[in-house]
């Protein structure tokens, strides 16, 4: 499928799928959806809110690890916290390096003297752990989602996944219950995603779920809790 990088509204690029219209993260600013849904309703959240006896070790797992974006907003994130984080960013179709190079989330964060941060997280190999800085590891998994099998794992997950317009199957009750064994007691779910469907499925596997406010360009966005 033909893909170009664009500029999103707030200055930051992305990718776009151009045959399904559909891009890796808000045309209305990538960096101002990632920093609103992942980092303020998912990892400050956490550590702050609901569970702060982890606040010190945090595990992720990130569902579309794609461009990076994520992971570097979290990495930055590890240091201002004094929080350890593991990451764990699963991706069936790694970006290229000729998107890559176009990338300007460095420089959007105005963190160029983490440029070289940025293009480790997407050098390091595949399949294993590395320790990226002395706050933060990642390990980036090539495989498909319906292929996860991790239990009792992590304490928060981002679900980033392509929008359940083009991809139904990555919405559904199925998968959620992946999702749900996969998190740690009081672990959370975090995604741009507001849909009735996927609230009753996250609702069908035993998560608590709640609409929040959307980062610009999105009226709602949902949080899901494990409770046991």
């Amino acid at each position: 499928m033909k893909r170009k990088v664009i500029t999103t509204q707030d200055g930051s690029k992305t990718i776009q799928i151009e045959d399904w219209n559909e891009q890796y993260h808000s045309i209305h600013g990538a960096i101002q959806e990632a920093q609103h849904v992942f980092i303020k309703h998912g990892l400050h959240y956490f550590n702050t809110i609901l569970d702060s006896k982890f606040k010190n070790h945090i595990s992720i797992l990130e569902i579309g690890f794609g461009t990076g974006l994520n992971a570097f907003i979290s990495l930055l994130e590890a240091e201002k916290l004094s929080t350890d984080i593991d990451y764990v960013g699963v991706e069936a179709y790694p970006v290229c390096e000729e998107e890559l190079t176009q990338l300007n989330y460095s420089e959007r964060l105005d963190a160029n003297n983490e440029s070289k941060t940025f293009e480790k997280l997407h050098a390091v190999t595949w399949e294993k752990k590395h320790q990226i800085n002395s706050n933060f590891s990642l390990c980036k998994k090539e495989l498909f989602f319906s292929e996860i099998t991790d239990l009792n794992t992590y304490n928060i997950i981002y679900f980033d996944a392509f929008g359940a317009r083009v991809q139904p199957e990555l919405w559904s009750e199925s998968m959620f219950e992946r999702m749900y064994n996969a998190l740690k007691d009081n672990g959370v779910l975090v995604t741009y995603s507001a849909k009735g469907s996927v609230r009753r499925a996250m609702q069908s596997v035993g998560f608590i779920v709640e609409r929040l406010p959307g980062p610009p360009g999105k009226r709602e966005m949902l949080r899901a809790i494990k409770r046991v």
